[in-house]
Parts: C-alpha cells; structure tokens; sequence
C-alpha cells in the first residue's frame, strides 16, 4: 500500500526529494529507499542528478538525504500495489 502511496505522490508533483518522502510517510531514508529502488526497477521513478551542495553553502542540509527522484512511467499506466 505504502509503495502505491509514494508512487502516487511522485507522479502528482514530477518530482520529489528523499527528504521530503521521508517526512511525508514517515519512514527512515534506508527504507525509502528500498521503496525508491523498488520504483526504479519497474521504470516508475529515476533519481536525479543532485549537487554536492547546495547555492547557498551553509552546510546545513545532510548532502546524505538530498537525493532526487523524478518520475518518469507512462501516465496510463497503473501505479503499484493493490
């Protein structure tokens, strides 16, 4: 259920950081992405290119969670689950 749920929410917005789909289902980064790598085997979702760091260069984001995933399926086709 979760995977259709973070599938669903990907599609809705293009794109979506590690970060934010941590917060949004509450879920630790190792089991997002498992999740994510489910999505990318079935050609659901791709990660992004992301910088080292970002413009502003305060230091302050953990460069470890700042992956981007983008979504990139057919939009007629059905999102995992049930």
């Amino acid at each position: 259920m979760i995977l259709a749920q973070v599938s669903r929410y990907i599609e809705e917005r293009r794109s979506a950081a590690l970060l934010d789909l941590c917060h949004r289902f509450d879920v630790d980064a190792a089991a997002m992405r498992a999740m994510l790598e489910v999505l990318e085997r079935k050609g659901r979702v791709r990660p992004v290119d992301t910088p080292a760091a970002c413009h502003l260069g305060c230091g302050g984001c953990d460069t470890a969670v700042m992956e981007t995933y983008e979504w990139c399926a057919d939009p007629a086709e059905p999102p995992p689950g049930p």
